[in-house]
């Protein structure tokens, strides 16, 4: 049996809870919390300066890099984020004196025999398949293209390295001690790494890069310059100025 409508009460009211400003306070403080725990003791931002990783990282990349899945064991956070091993192709981030972090890829384990012949990498006699290696236009440079090389003709070796490669150099092989990493950058004409400066220590690498999380148009030595557009107005257009701004679809793509 229906209720009269002249009896029927009120429609139920429906309250919203607004947050107090402590509980306000509270979950900010949480979320600032997390966010250093991550930048502390997991993730890290970096900004990729030069070509030397083209075109797998271009300049003006931003990247957050997982500095767990490399961590010694009993380090902090091993238990929230999975970790690893180092492999040969992974792209790692490493200390280094100058500048402070440099990221390449790890093209030689400890025990690996290296050469290089014509800028093709040889492991344990092995040609590696490398599909992210750029060879982009340079002036010849036999150092750089054969390694390891007899004589000493690049400025830009450093010396104690030469005289350690040479030590360690067996049949036109240079093998890898224990413990070191032979790196490489993918843009291979434009990049100096361990041919030119040496072994990186295990304790050295410090983390692997995850993803682009920006990636801002910056000049390369290595681009090819484009023709100019005089049409009046061109560079004007709201949507040719956002294009220009930034690399939209490099954003959040995952590294490897």
């Amino acid at each position: 049996m229906s209720t009269p409508a002249h009896l029927a009460g009120p429609p139920p009211r429906l309250w919203l809870h607004l947050p107090t400003v402590p509980e306000s306070l509270a979950s900010l403080l949480r979320t600032v919390v997390v966010a250093l725990f991550l930048l502390s003791f997991v993730l890290q931002p970096f900004l990729i300066p030069s070509e030397s990783m083209e075109r797998t990282l271009l300049v003006g990349d931003f990247l957050l890099v997982n500095k767990q899945i490399f961590a010694p064991a009993g380090t902090l956070g091993r238990w929230l984020m999975p970790y690893r091993d180092i492999q040969r192709g992974d792209i790692v981030v490493f200390h280094h004196p100058d500048p402070s972090y440099l990221v390449k890829r790890v093209v030689g384990m400890p025990g690996d025999r290296i050469r290089i012949e014509n800028g093709r990498v040889t492991v344990n006699g092995v040609t590696l398949d490398e599909p992210y290696a750029a060879f982009e236009p340079a002036p010849p440079n036999p150092f750089r293209d054969n390694f390891p090389a007899r004589i000493y003709t690049d400025p830009n070796i450093d010396p104690g390295w030469w005289l350690q490669m040479q030590r360690l150099t067996r049949g036109g092989e240079l093998v890898v001690p224990r413990g070191q990493y032979f790196m490489l950058g993918d843009n291979r004409n434009h990049s100096k790494d361990s041919r030119f400066w040496g072994f990186v220590p295990r304790q050295a690498i410090v983390a692997r890069p995850l993803v682009i999380y920006f990636s801002l148009r910056r000049p390369s030595s290595t681009d090819v310059e484009q023709a100019t557009d005089d049409r009046l107005g061109h560079d004007r257009e709201l949507s040719a100025r956002l294009a220009a701004f930034a690399r939209w679809k490099r954003i959040f793509q995952v590294i490897h």
